[in-house]
Order: structure tokens, then C-alpha cells, then sequence
């Protein structure tokens, strides 16, 4: 299975939770073996790759600014990237420079998803239930790709994939494992760092190093 092979599950799940006039959001980056595989929510009608009339890829916060606010100071995007995104608006993303970005994250070796394709128009709350239809397409989108480490963002996404209660204030730096497919993964819940959660940025960041200066390095000792 590849993941071209989900979208169709993505597409048929939008129309059933999502906005009726958006595209569902796939994923984007490295898809063999990266270092890391972040998990967020769902994406919103911010997202220009929602649009019916895009082309290009449909890749997570294409036309948005903020989260890149997390992956540059991780040394994970570069500076001229980043500089880019900072200065054009989210109608000014192109296909073309859609495509750039992530070809960038790729470079850097990780891997970006939502745990819910499904586009809503806004930042509403979706309950567990739409999420949990969606657990197993993620499972299957993390056996293809194989991640070295997973981080979930938020306290709802890291309870439904790790199947318990989750407050991501308790349990920083804390490695959950999870068999998928016959292979152990490692988990950690992070704050969630867009939206009502960039206070929590810096948190978020902090975490994000610990895992790249502890459990990578550990991978790459070990390899």
C-alpha cells in the first residue's frame, strides 16, 4: 500500500464530516523513514490547497504563517523558506511555492499530517467520534512511511491515538510506545501551538528539541 492509495478514504470521510465546497488535506514531506512524524488536528478553509479550484499539492497549513513559527526555530526550515512564508500572504501561495516548502520539509527528513483530513470552514472542535474514524487510515499512513518518532499535537489527538486520557502537561518528554502493524513506535504528546495554543509555543518548542537532542540521537548511536 502507498499512501497515494488513502486519499480516496480522505476525500469520501470530507464529504461526510467536512465542508462540502473545500478538499480534504492529505499530508506532506519525508515519506521514508523520517526522523519525526507531527500529527496534528484537522485542517481549516485557511488552508489555499482546500480550495476546489487548486492544482497543486494538498499538504498541511499551505497559505498559513504561523506554524511555521515552530518548525524554523527547530532548525527544520530554512531561513530563505521561512522568510518567504513570513512576507506573502496566504492568497499569495502559489502551486509552485506550495510545492517548494514542502520539498524543503522533506529535506529536512519529517513528516507532516493531521490526524483528520476532513476541511471545516473554521477552527471549530470536532468531537472524538470523527476522529476515531480516522485512527485507523493514520495507523496506516505511519506503517507506509515508518517514523522514527511521532508527535502528537494536543490533548485530543494524543487520548484517541494512544487510546487514554491524555493532559499533555503531564506527561512532557514522556515516551509512550504503540505496536502498529507488527513494529513498536514512540510517541509524545506536545501543546498544541497554533490558534488558542501559541501561548504554549515556546513549551511546544522546548519539548520538540528534547526529543531531536535525545531520542534521535539515540537512533543515530544505535544505527
Amino acid at each position: 500500500m502507498q499512501l497515494k492509495d488513502l486519499e480516496k478514504n480522505y476525500d469520501k470521510l470530507q464529504k461526510k464530516y467536512g465542508a462540502k465546497e473545500l478538499n480534504s488535506i492529505y499530508n506532506g514531506g519525508c515519506t521514508k523513514n523520517p526522523d519525526i512524524c507531527f500529527v496534528f488536528m484537522n485542517p481549516t478553509g485557511r488552508n489555499v490547497a482546500s480550495l476546489k479550484s487548486w492544482k497543486g499539492i494538498r499538504s498541511p497549513w499551505l497559505g498559513t504563517k504561523n506554524i511555521w513559527d515552530l518548525f524554523f526555530p527547530l532548525h527544520l526550515l530554512d531561513k530563505d523558506i521561512y522568510t518567504n512564508i513570513k512576507s506573502i500572504k496566504g492568497s499569495e501561495w502559489s502551486e509552485e511555492f506550495s510545492l517548494e516548502v514542502y520539498q524543503n520539509i522533506e529535506k529536512h527528513n519529517i513528516f507532516i499530517t493531521n490526524l483528520g483530513k476532513c476541511t471545516q470552514v473554521d477552527a471549530r472542535e470536532l468531537p472524538n467520534s470523527v476522529y476515531l474514524e480516522y485512527l485507523d487510515l493514520l495507523e496506516k499512513e505511519i506503517a507506509i512511511i515508518q517514523p522514527k518518532v511521532i508527535v502528537l499535537f494536543g490533548n485530543q489527538v494524543s487520548s484517541i491515538v494512544l487510546n487514554e486520557k491524555i493532559s499533555v502537561s503531564k506527561v512532557r518528554k514522556q515516551c509512550f510506545l504503540k505496536e502498529i502493524n507488527g513494529q513498536i513506535y514512540k510517541f509524545y504528546s506536545v501543546y498544541y501551538p497554533v490558534g488558542n495554543g501559541r501561548f504554549n509555543l515556546d513549551k511546544a518548542i522546548d519539548d520538540i528539541q528534547w526529543i531531536i537532542d535525545t531520542e534521535l540521537k539515540k537512533v543515530e548511536t544505535s544505527s
